[in-house]
């Protein structure tokens, strides 16, 4: 057992979440490039690095997909509410932070 739970089931699991990583993944990646373009994301993408945690997290299965949710919910709250378009949020999401000093 681990976990609490027997090898198939533990694997079962991980397997469905590594499914839900990759399924959320691409229909957010779809859905903006729907609302973009693809012409117009790889014109203007950045170079931005993601951090460590973000790599790090494709190794649980089911962390990814929550950050994909979170980034869902990112666009949904702080961009399209307040009026702006997708191509900010995928330049904020792709770009640099600048420091206002």
């Amino acid at each position: 057992m681990i976990a609490g739970i027997y090898e198939q089931n533990f694997m079962a699991y991980m397997i469905f979440g590594l499914i839900l990583n990759f399924v959320f993944s691409i229909m957010f990646g779809i859905y903006l490039s729907n609302n973009i373009g693809m012409k117009e994301m790889i014109e203007s993408k950045g170079d931005k690095e993601q951090s460590l945690l973000i790599r790090l997290s494709l190794l649980i299965p089911y962390a990814k997909m929550f950050v994909t949710l979170y980034r869902v919910a990112i666009l949904q709250l702080f961009f399209l509410n307040k009026g702006y378009t997708h191509k900010e949020f995928w330049i904020y999401m792709t770009h640099e932070q600048k420091e206002n000093s």
